[in-house]
């Protein structure tokens, strides 16, 4: 978290290829509260997933996580008003499914992984509706980069006292084993911040342009790939069961992009029906002089 603040700030304050930040002439009257707001989803979502991983295997804490979805279309119901149609809510189906078989050789439960999965699942669904609010905003409407950078911030803000508190100083844990920073480490620890900067900037950028269930929905994919890494580094044994479970994780995405297509084209036929008279001649609406390109 810390090395994506750091390069989040050199974004921000620093002209780069990738981005050029425009200078903000006005903040909303809430910025610092609904920074801090999404910094702590943030960091709940990262210490409650290092939580998780610690206690149970990475195959059954991304099945935990297949059930977002379902989580993300109650909350943008919720809070960004947005309907799902019952073919969508269907196509869901197979997604959460294929990520189950995909760990049904595998099931380690432990109740305090599990909790934590679990948790890291609503929060990151949590977060992922607020940003799209403010990703898509009407007045106040924030960048990827910028709203990448703010929460980050804030999130280390919230993560460093806590560190101090879980922490005995410069021994880690309570166990009185002393922690040595080997080269291999720091590199290793290096490489995480900059892939977590990447993943949290381009999560971001995707939100902005889709809508928070159809980046719920690709994200599975995300989830049957690293139950799949898993199954190659640990040295897991793959089966037939998770090989089907990753081409039905496939297919529901598919199902899924086609129920979305479904769905708007049903909604713009039905609000142009509902702009022509019943007598089935033109609505009358004056037409525009100027030619059409």
């Amino acid at each position: 978290m810390l090395s994506t603040t750091c390069i989040g700030c050199l974004k921000i304050f620093v002209p780069c290829c990738l981005y050029q930040h425009k200078v903000r002439l006005a903040y909303p009257p809430n910025f610092i509260m609904t920074m801090l707001f999404v910094g702590l989803m943030r960091f709940a979502t990262v210490v409650l997933g290092l939580v998780s991983l610690k206690n149970v295997a990475v195959s059954f804490a991304e099945t935990v996580k297949s059930s977002a979805p379902i989580f993300t279309v109650i909350m943008s119901r919720m809070i960004l008003g947005e309907y799902t149609g019952l073919l969508v809510n269907l196509s869901l189906i197979p997604v959460m499914g294929g990520l189950a078989l995909c760990t049904a050789t595998e099931m380690s439960f432990n109740i305090l992984g599990f909790s934590a999965a679990l948790s890291t699942n609503i929060m990151d669904c949590l977060q992922n509706v607020f940003s799209k609010k403010l990703l898509s905003g009407d007045k106040y409407r924030f960048s990827a980069a910028e709203l990448q950078f703010y929460t980050s911030a804030a999130a280390v803000a919230m993560l460093v006292p806590a560190w101090v508190f879980f922490m005995d100083l410069p021994v880690v844990g309570r166990s009185g084993r002393s922690f040595s920073y080997t080269q291999d480490v720091v590199l290793l620890l290096l490489m995480d911040g900059v892939l977590f900067h990447l993943q949290s900037v381009t999560a971001y950028a995707l939100m902005g342009r889709i809508s928070p269930v159809t980046f719920s929905v690709a994200s599975t994919v995300k989830h049957a790939l690293s139950i799949w890494l898993s199954i190659i580094i640990f040295g897991n044994k793959i089966t037939s069961l998770s090989a089907m479970g990753t081409v039905l994780v496939m297919a529901g995405v598919l199902l899924y992009n086609k129920a979305r297509q479904h769905q708007r084209e049903a909604m713009q036929s039905l609000a142009s029906a509902s702009c022509t008279p019943e007598d089935g001649t033109e609505p009358l609406v004056p037409k525009d002089p100027r030619p059409h390109h």
